[in-house]
């Protein structure tokens, strides 16, 4: 990153990313011990697990649209961002006080709804302060904070998991303090953008109800359908955690999968965004697919660590290469007024989509077997890599 690209790059956009590095430090270290922590303490099934990852998901995307529309009509983003982080750090404590799935249940949804809250207007607030030309490089600079702290926190993880014999509770008690960090460095390092004020914006902005949610145009909804089959093709990060468990990854070293994968995750995203300022989405969106598709085939061969290792930098691959272009790419043909009644439609239907596809993962790991549930989703990752090649044939604004 050149100097004068980082000083380009507005100030609200490091901090947004440094907020999100500390609350993903914080749930990424619960995340990595929680998918055995209900196989092997609460005694959950996989189709469970399936079903309780999507349908936290699909919360946080439904609770995004409302607080989208919301931030649209009384353009304060900061004050929803601050209300959705707010709610996932108070979800932090009861992971460790969880002894039941339904409490599991409760902790999940309280933060995932904080994240649905949160994310629209945040996403809105990086689109109000990007410069022109420079949107991919901020959602991309945004995601790759993000991800930073995707690979501090299992490495935390391992860290306590080694030192304490593995009390997966004292994990989850320790990962309260990042998410709390962030709640400051919200509060006292991000100012509320102004409010849009362009006339025709301030104009529309008058108008604006819930309704306008299914009045989006054309260009909008063609990226919004493009991302649900995108989304639909990936499943969530627990079947990797499974996959390598079974393949002989022992338990304390186990957040390591989601190290390597966040790793190369944010190691690539920032330059994807640039890639998307200068060319376009089209060639960034399919290599993304692609790497999906390729690694999809490496986990459901995988019958030891090297082929499993080939699929988690590829998964890594295909994130950095896909969120934060999507991001843009929505920012881009979005007007001001509604950009966060954008990123909220595109959240829920993205959510509904990731809903499907954990749920299809789970029945097909427990009736066909962990390897037909990669095969499958290397089948959805090429039908999409087909779709974004015929929908995106020219730059961003012409994905429509």
């Amino acid at each position: 990153m050149s100097a004068r690209t980082s000083s380009a790059i507005p100030r609200t956009v490091w901090m947004l990313g440094i907020v999100s590095m500390l609350m993903d430090v914080s749930s990424e270290m619960i995340q990595t011990m929680l998918p055995v922590y209900m196989v092997s303490t609460l005694g959950l099934s996989a189709i469970w697990i399936g079903v309780i990852e999507g349908a936290s998901v699909t919360i946080a995307m439904t609770t995004r649209l409302f607080s989208g529309v919301l931030s649209d009509i009384f353009q304060r983003r900061k004050t929803l961002t601050l209300i959705g982080y707010g709610l996932g750090a108070l979800s932090k404590p009861f992971f460790p006080l969880a002894d039941a799935a339904l409490t599991l249940v409760g902790a999940k949804f309280l933060d995932r709804v904080g994240k649905g809250i949160r994310s629209a207007p945040r996403d809105a607030m990086i689109a109000d302060v990007a410069p022109p030309g420079l949107q991919g490089a901020s959602f991309g600079l945004r995601k790759s904070l993000d991800t930073v702290g995707g690979f501090l926190g299992p490495l935390i993880a391992i860290g306590i998991m080694l030192a304490s014999g593995g009390d997966i509770q004292l994990l989850f008690w320790i990962a309260v303090i990042p998410a709390f960090l962030a709640i400051v460095v919200l509060a006292v390092g991000v100012k509320e953008p102004a409010r849009v004020s362009d006339a025709t914006a301030r104009q529309e902005k008058k108008k604006l109800t819930v309704k306008d949610a299914v009045r989006l145009s054309p260009a909008v909804w063609s990226v919004i359908v493009l991302a649900v089959l995108m989304s639909g093709a990936r499943f969530s990060e627990a079947f990797l955690l499974l996959r390598a468990q079974q393949a002989g990854w022992s338990l304390a070293w186990l957040p390591l999968v989601v190290v390597a994968m966040h790793l190369i995750y944010g190691l690539v995203a920032y330059p994807a965004g640039k890639l998307f300022d200068r060319l376009g989405a089209r060639g960034v969106l399919a290599a993304g697919m692609l790497c999906l598709a390729a690694a999809d085939l490496a986990l459901g061969l995988a019958n030891g660590m090297p082929l499993l290792i080939v699929g988690i930098v590829l998964w890594g691959l295909h994130m950095g290469l896909s969120q934060g272009v999507l991001a843009a790419l929505v920012s881009s043909v979005a007007p001001a007024h509604l950009r966060a009644t954008a990123f909220g439609v595109l959240h829920l239907a993205t959510g509904l989509a990731v809903l499907a596809g954990n749920v299809l993962a789970g029945v097909l790991w427990e009736t066909a077997g962990p390897a037909y549930t990669f095969y499958v989703g290397a089948g959805l990752s090429l039908a999409a890599l087909a779709v974004v090649l015929f929908m995106l044939r020219a730059r961003p604004e012409a994905a429509a």
